[in-house]
């Protein structure tokens, strides 16, 4: 049997024969320390089980500023003061990993920003990283317009090649920088330093000097003929030049070139000033590193709008060609024009509407490709910007890339869904806030606070149409429904509007059936409007007269948008359109009773309007009953007028109420000369002439409303005191004669009652005034008015002609303004001239007015009913 090798495990062997048991035994028999230790270990069993604290895993580092900053704008890259604070902090590490990361993101952020490449190249101008820095050369150099950079890139240049036989490649890059930031104001430097370069050249034979001449003629000459700021300079240096040479070919050469030279120099002048408001100074660094500019998403504040204004003006005046270049160089007014657009884009880089400036240009000159790179860059930095997406998918389907188009919609709707969603989750938050405030609360007897004493409770909210009293301290249920928010609702109707144009541009591109696809996928997102049901159901409609498509369209929208008074407004208007009155009829009389009597108006006037023109007189006069019983205090002047309107035109306001001739009368065009006439001038006039006559006639002031409330605190005092002086007839005021401290008394503990009112009775009886205040009003006397006066107050309307929500029914505006310019003779003070009457108000549309029939231009803000 052979050995083991000794990488082998030794073998197994068993105990032979001739060992006993009990040998066997006596060698595993345990020792004493061992039997020892197992009545220890026995006696442990019996205490309580010893808790063994488990090891928290080992603590990670803190995370760096510096990583915590690259994470911050990997999120928002457009945030200025922290690139600040990053590229600070990558500068004083010293680490140049940290410096390629950081500069190579800050330009991807904000791309041909001259400061910071410079910054970054200068890192690497060491003999042993040349290599490197070229490479970041050609990759910013052509796209940049920054003269500094250009410069700086000389600088380069000129330091690498400094052999003689090298000078045909200087005098190459500087042909290079000029073709290409040459017309930049601020390249005079880069022109002296090309001339001086061309001088310095060392010639031996005749020809070479000819050469020599020749090209810095040639410098000269394109020089003298740009808004350069040392172009009076070079003039001179040209003029010493060729008279120098030959002062006869010398005169000839510069009359040639004084008009372009004088161009020039007045399209300085203008250029200085157009530039001046366009560059405000970057932020200066607390170190010493070159300063950074860079732009912030916009708010649109005005002094923004007023930047972007400033942009527009001068590139428009950029390209009238003020240089008034020739057809024949039109290359270089080409070029000018693209420098000029590539610093605007720089510094105006969140503004879409620069980025189109400079498609639109860009496309007109020929250049479509540069043009469409133009937008998709733009979109880049402004991936939410309709104007931008709208025209790159319209340039994409011109050159019939659908596929691209159908790409870009799809990434612009997911940019808007995100935006939505984000915006969504943050009203969810506020409300959900609020709803744990008004769960912690309950109102009181007294409409005081309370702490709720069952945590059951819950706010219940109004039913719908009425509006509570305690309505801000309600909040809204969360119960399913889609968010209740001015901004969410705009913000639903412009993601909306994206979805009609794709679904448009895929009928035009596609055809019809392309383009229902896309709007079944449109329903499915929750947040489609209704906007793009109507729109989809119009469409079919009109391109294949499918009136039944077009009625099951609406029908969907209806699960959805049935609470939608607009929505619903806009089905009935369509029934009415395509003649199907079973239909409408049916859609009107399932819909009106679930809305609230506000927000059925407009459903109630479309589809009065419709009965008025085609029904016959009973149906007529069976929906005014109707309409009479939703809105009472509507008189039947009003629906009488309605009914006999057509195209705007109501006679029986303008003619048999007076207010054609009441609207001459307040733009004075023409005079009434009725003894009952009284305009805005005749009532001015009036009191000028009877103001002092029938002085002491007296005229009762109305009596207030008998309604019981609590006295208001001041603010409520004077928000309501302003609120009746702009909504309401004017109050007569007795001549405060009581001292400032009663004054003030009287002002905190709440404004005093008529007299021979039911409620100052009341008052009265309850709370005796103190004796000072009852002496006091014993002594009052009422007013003295004119008689002009009380003729005028006796014309003015009863409380019954205010509508149920406690509006005028008359213009409250007309007659504060006659107050306005009312000439108050004085007898101390000589009259002072008259005002000259306000020019005519302009006539908007406000929301529904739900009070009498006040005419043309009647109601609040010129609503006719």
């Amino acid at each position: 049997m052979s050995e083991p090798s000794a990488s082998e495990p030794p073998a197994y062997e068993p105990p032979s024969s001739e060992q006993s048991i009990d040998t066997l035994g006596e060698k595993t028999e345990p020792t004493q320390e061992i039997l020892l230790a197992l009545q220890q270990l026995q006696e442990s069993n019996t205490q309580p089980d010893i808790v063994v604290p488990k090891q928290e895993p080992e603590a990670s580092p803190p995370r760096s500023e510096l990583e915590v900053l690259r994470d911050k704008l990997r999120d928002k890259p457009y945030d200025p003061e922290s690139w600040y604070r990053l590229v600070d902090l990558a500068e004083s590490s010293g680490n140049i990993e940290n410096l390629k990361i950081t500069y190579d993101a800050l330009l991807e952020a904000y791309p041909n920003t001259a400061s910071a490449q410079i910054a970054y190249i200068n890192h690497f101008l060491t003999p042993d990283s040349f290599q490197y820095a070229e490479g970041l050369f050609k990759k910013f150099l052509r796209a940049s317009p920054s003269v500094d950079f250009w410069k700086f890139y000389l600088t380069y240049v000129r330091r690498i090649n400094t052999d003689p036989s090298t000078r045909d490649d200087v005098q190459r890059s500087y042909e290079f920088a000029l073709n290409h930031v040459g017309q930049d104001k601020d390249s005079g430097e880069i022109w002296s330093d090309y001339i001086q370069f061309l001088k310095s050249r060392e010639c031996t034979t005749t020809w070479e000097e000819q050469q020599k001449m020749d090209a810095l003629r040639k410098v000269y000459h394109r020089a003298v003929q740009i808004p350069l700021e040392n172009i009076e300079k070079l003039w001179s240096e040209l003029e010493a030049f060729e008279n120098g040479l030959n002062k006869i070919t010398a005169k000839k050469f510069m009359n040639d070139l004084s008009p372009s030279y004088m161009q020039a120099r007045q399209v300085l002048r203008q250029l200085q000033r157009q530039l001046g408001p366009l560059f405000p100074p970057p932020p200066q660094p607390s170190s010493g590193r070159p300063a950074l500019y860079l732009p912030a998403p916009p708010t649109f504040n005005p002094a923004e709008r007023a930047l972007v204004g400033q942009w527009k003006v001068y590139l428009k005046w950029e390209e009238n060609n003020p240089l008034e270049i020739e057809d024949k160089d039109k290359a270089t007014f080409v070029t000018r024009v693209q420098m000029v657009y590539r610093k605007a884009l720089i510094r105006m880089r969140f503004f879409g509407e620069i980025w189109y400036m400079a498609y639109i240009w860009t496309k007109s000159v020929g250049k479509n490709e540069e043009a469409l790179g133009l937008l998709k860059s733009g979109i880049e930095s402004n991936p939410s910007s309709f104007l931008l997406n709208f025209a790159y998918a319209e340039a994409l389907e011109a050159a019939k890339d659908h596929a691209g188009v159908h790409a870009t919609f799809e990434r612009f709707l997911d940019i808007l869904r995100q935006d939505l969603e984000s915006l969504e989750s943050r009203i969810n938050s506020a409300n959900s806030s609020l709803e744990k405030v008004g769960s912690n609360q309950a109102l009181n007897g007294n409409g005081n606070l309370a702490p709720y004493t069952d945590t059951s409770l819950r706010l219940t909210p109004p039913e719908p149409g009425t509006q509570s009293k305690d309505s801000s301290f309600s909040t809204q249920v969360s119960d399913g429904k889609p968010v209740k928010d001015k901004e969410f609702t705009e913000r639903k109707t412009e993601y909306g509007l994206v979805w009609i144009m794709y679904i448009r541009f895929a009928r035009r591109a596609e055809g019809l059936k392309a383009s229902r696809p896309l709007f079944s996928k449109a329903r499915k997102d929750r947040f489609t409007p209704w906007e793009v049901y109507e729109a989809a159901a119009l469409m079919e409609y009109h391109c294949t007269k499918a009136m039944d498509v077009a009625s099951r369209i609406f029908e969907a929208g209806m699960k959805a948008f049935g609470d939608e008074p607009e929505y619903v407004l806009r089905y009935l208007g369509f029934l009415i359109s395509v003649n199907d009155e079973n239909n409408a009829r049916a859609l009107f009389e399932r819909i009106i009773s679930t809305f609230s009597p506000d927000k059925a108006r407009p459903l109630w006037e479309r589809w009065a309007r419709y009965v008025y023109q085609f029904g016959d007189l009973e149906a007529a006069q069976s929906l005014e009953k109707r309409i009479a019983e939703s809105y009472p205090n509507d008189p039947p002047i009003k629906r009488f007028a309605q009914r006999h309107t057509y195209l705007g035109t109501d006679a029986i306001a303008a003619r048999d109420l007076g207010f054609a001739i009441a609207r001459q009368t307040a733009t004075g065009t023409t005079t009434p000369t009725g003894p009952s006439a009284l305009g805005r001038t005749d009532t001015t006039q009036s009191l000028l002439s009877i103001a002092t006559q029938n002085s002491k006639e007296q005229i009762p002031p109305p009596a207030p409303p008998t309604s019981q409330k609590r006295p208001s605190s001041p603010d409520h005092k004077r928000r309501d005191e302003s609120r009746a002086s702009d909504h309401g007839p004017p109050a007569h005021k007795r001549p405060r004669s009581s001292p400032p401290r009663e004054r003030e008394r009287e002002r905190w503990e709440g404004p005093s009652r008529r007299y021979a009112s039911p409620s100052w009775d009341r008052e009265r009886d309850r709370h005796a005034p103190p004796p000072r205040r009852e002496r006091e009003k014993e002594e009052e006397k009422p007013p003295v008015l004119p008689q002009i006066l009380q003729w005028f107050i006796g014309q003015l309307p009863s409380p019954a002609a205010f509508n149920a929500y406690g509006e005028p029914a008359f213009r409250t505006d007309d007659l504060m303004q006659v107050f306005r310019n009312a000439i108050i003779p004085s007898a101390t003070a000589a009259v002072r001239p008259r005002s000259p009457p306000p020019p005519p108000r302009a006539v908007g549309r406000p929301p529904p007015d739900y009070g009498p029939y006040q005419g043309p231009g009647g109601g609040r803000g010129g609503r006719r009913y």
